[in-house]
């Protein structure tokens, strides 16, 4: 019978190995304290939405909308759907729909997976998992800053090092509007100099043209009209204000007015964190506040703020600074050989478990040396050993794997009666101070 061939995962989409569990819960865990650390509550919506969310809450005339976004029309009723690319428009359509905002302003923060075809490389794929947290109803310009603190706190708590901050403003819709008449001509008097998609985005968002990498076109973006200078008093007093709690706290910025948003819906403060070390993709996280979202997706208008990193391109940061946590397989690892060993071997793992304590009872049979070596392996701090002598006498053995701090009773392998072994370990591990290990 000939072989058949094998089924490999969609390119760009990973699988998440148990060998990478390690930093990835160590990440989620920390993202999930830091937010809670601010009173943000976490928030789930569908990885389906409409596909009119995301080109009203995106932009028709985006990169994403137009070559990224996985999009298909239902064959059974004909709806056009896109798997979500991004968070903050589902986050937005869900306040909506269930009216969130009816009495007081929400903090919220959501981890899951997004989708985009684009060309897979290091730490950026097609289906990419994002961390992230919206302040709906929120004026500011005091959650800005908390949103921006928190993502400082964060990279100090992930291990992360060599980041920058680069802050901008992009006032209000009228001053933006100015602005942008101003690029168009500034831009139409310079046509020979554009690229292809300078040219292409040059009526449908002119803001994008500031963001080219392209080299060609440095001098001349450099020489373009500032959009600081078209700026009233209430909009460079909201960005002072800004500035004025970051250096409060401590967090060093550079003000970059070539950051920018090319939708009208986005207004005052832009943000992004940077770092040189994963290569030309110098993003780790990226913010700012949108407050004419809510109205465009058919809601009463209200002001909103958020950010939103991507897990994979932190994670390679982590690493590139020896970030490595481990997580064992266990607490207690039990081991049993010989007849009538498996049924209390398993009875007391289940006592363990009942006191919430992670137990592994080996699997199959096997001399006694090879399952000793494979509850070391699996990172246990204690052995519980089953014999036929033990399961006999209605005893089991105890033995330590680890060197424990002093304060433990054990200092050695102990044999005590089974109906004592679980309460036993567990209030050994009461008084282990991880840290001491």
């Amino acid at each position: 019978m000939a072989s058949k061939a094998k089924i490999k995962a969609v390119t760009g989409m990973n699988d998440m190995l148990p060998g990478d569990s390690a930093i990835w819960t160590f990440f989620e865990d920390t993202v999930r304290d830091v937010a809670t650390s601010y009173g943000y509550r976490p928030m789930r919506t569908p990885v389906l939405e409409p596909t009119a969310l995301f080109t009203h809450g995106i932009g028709e005339a985006t990169d994403v909308v137009e070559k990224e976004m996985y999009s298909f029309e239902d064959s059974l009723n004909g709806e056009k759907l896109s798997l979500r690319p991004e968070n903050t428009a589902g986050i937005v359509r869900a306040a909506i729909e269930h009216n969130l905002l009816y009495d007081a302003p929400r903090r919220v923060w959501y981890f899951g997976p997004m989708f985009r075809h684009e060309r897979p490389q290091r730490g950026r794929y097609r289906q990419f998992y994002q961390f992230g947290c919206e302040a709906l109803g929120f004026a500011g310009p005091d959650v800005d800053a908390e949103l921006i603190l928190m993502t400082s706190r964060l990279w100090k708590e992930l291990g992360i090092r060599e980041v920058k901050l680069e802050l901008n403003t992009l006032g209000e819709p009228a001053e933006r509007a100015a602005h942008r008449e101003a690029l168009i001509k500034y831009f139409e008097a310079h046509l020979d100099a554009l690229n292809e998609t300078a040219r292409h985005r040059l009526y449908l968002n002119p803001l994008r043209i500031l963001d080219t990498k392209d080299p060609d076109m440095q001098q001349l973006v450099e020489a373009a009209p500032r959009l600081i200078d078209y700026l009233g008093e209430g909009s460079r007093a909201f960005l002072a204000s800004l500035e004025r709690q970051l250096e409060r706290a401590g967090v060093d910025y550079v003000i970059n007015p070539r950051l920018v948003r090319g939708l009208d819906y986005y207004s005052h403060t832009v943000f992004e964190w940077t770092t040189d070390r994963l290569g030309s993709q110098a993003t780790i996280c990226g913010g700012g506040r949108y407050d004419g979202l809510m109205e465009i997706l058919g809601g009463k208008p209200a002001p909103c703020v958020g950010f939103a990193m991507g897990a994979e391109r932190v994670l390679e940061l982590m690493k590139e600074f020896g970030v490595h946590p481990t997580e064992p397989d266990c607490t207690v690892y039990v081991v049993h050989c010989g007849e009538g060993t498996l049924d209390p071997a398993v009875e007391v793992a289940e006592e363990l478990r009942d006191l919430g304590v992670a137990t592994i009872v080996h699997g199959g049979e096997a001399s006694m040396k090879s399952q000793m070596k494979k509850a070391d392996a699996s990172g246990a701090l204690f052995a519980l050993i089953v014999g036929e002598s033990e399961a006999a006498a209605g005893q089991v053995s105890i033995k330590p794997l680890r060197e424990l701090p002093e304060k433990t009773a054990f200092s050695g392998q102990k044999t005590v009666p089974a109906e004592e072994a679980a309460r036993m370990i567990f209030d050994e591990i009461l008084v282990i101070d991880t840290k001491d290990l």
